[in-house]
């Protein structure tokens, strides 16, 4: 497993990080806490260094497993984590406040929730779980972060960004104001290449890559014919003609990769890792099976010049698929 710095934090992490949140359980189906703790167990040993997970990932279930299963380790992963706001809309609105969506006396109470979720006396990196460039101008909820990096509470602080404005947080990262931002990068989701992943190089500040397999859609399991079960996040996200035009996608990048030596997923990881400004892709990990599959990617060689530029090619402006936007 190869490390990366997490941009000028001094920190290095495990260029293959593990995603968290299926182990919350509900909005990704049932999960059990034994194929949680095989799995991380499984990525450990093979080399992650690097956890993420979220207050919002079952209510902070997902938090409460990582720290049975980091209890009593002698040695410790980088576990980064959310907070969600308040109140106000998620994405937010560019009338909501940002005092009113993550207030002071809320995120300090926030910060002491997630440290004894994960049982720690710091946090590694606190991740604010939404942000809009409306709060740019009087960015308050990361002053609140900086004067709790200053008491010992958070070691690092970030950003989750908002699907349909990713590029929101670019003046935060000229503006010295986070460590380490969280983005979508992937096969379809391209456009962070244009400007946010080169200013976060030019700024030092560490990238996340989430969504690596667009939920699912690039590890080429779906079919036309694919159902999720109730309360699968997944059967809204790919609702109406949503799945069949995703299927019809993958396809025509798995007769891309025809003859390559990748497979779909694989080809989907080495990507995203493929930009020097990323510090770490987070694929979910439900199961050690899955560990293993997504972790053994790190040992293959890069991605042939010729073919990334057929595989940039799949760059998909297909707008935002919330609710509202069908």
């Amino acid at each position: 497993m190869k490390s990366r710095s997490l941009g000028k934090t001094g920190i290095k992490v495990s260029e293959i990080g593990f995603g968290g949140w299926a182990l919350g359980g509900g909005d990704w189906g049932a999960q059990s806490d034994a194929d949680s703790l095989q799995a991380l167990e499984r990525a450990a040993e093979m080399g992650v260094t690097f956890i993420d997970t979220a207050q919002g990932y079952g209510d902070g279930r997902s938090e409460k497993v990582i720290a049975r299963f980091l209890k009593g380790r002698s040695k410790k992963a980088f576990v980064a984590t959310k907070a969600s706001p308040a109140a106000g809309d998620w994405p937010p609105s560019p009338y909501d406040s940002a005092g009113l969506s993550y207030p002071a006396r809320y995120l300090r109470e926030n910060v002491e929730e997630r440290l004894r979720n994960l049982d720690v006396d710091c946090l590694d990196l606190l991740q604010l779980h939404t942000w809009t460039r409306a709060w740019n101008r009087n960015p308050e909820p990361l002053e609140t972060l900086r004067k709790l990096k200053q008491e010992g509470k958070i070691r690092c602080v970030g950003v989750s960004t908002p699907e349909q404005d990713q590029n929101c947080v670019i003046d935060l990262m000229r503006g010295g104001l986070i460590d380490a931002v969280q983005i979508i990068y992937n096969l379809f989701d391209q456009e962070p290449a244009a400007e946010l992943l080169p200013v976060a190089a030019e700024c030092g500040v560490g990238i996340i890559v989430r969504v690596v397999f667009d939920e699912g859609a690039l590890t080429g399991k779906f079919t036309r014919e694919t159902r999720f079960p109730e309360g699968d996040f997944r059967g809204e996200y790919f609702r109406g003609q949503r799945l069949g035009r995703v299927v019809e996608r993958t396809e025509r990048i798995k007769a891309d990769l025809s003859g390559s030596g990748y497979s779909l997923p694989q080809a989907a990881l080495k990507f995203a890792l493929s930009h020097p400004a990323v510090s770490t892709v987070i694929p979910g990990m439900r199961n050690s099976a899955q560990a293993e599959a997504n972790i053994a990617v790190a040992d293959l060689p890069e991605i042939p010049p010729a073919l990334m530029e057929k595989l940039r090619l799949h760059n998909w402006r297909r707008s935002i698929w919330y609710p509202g936007n069908w």
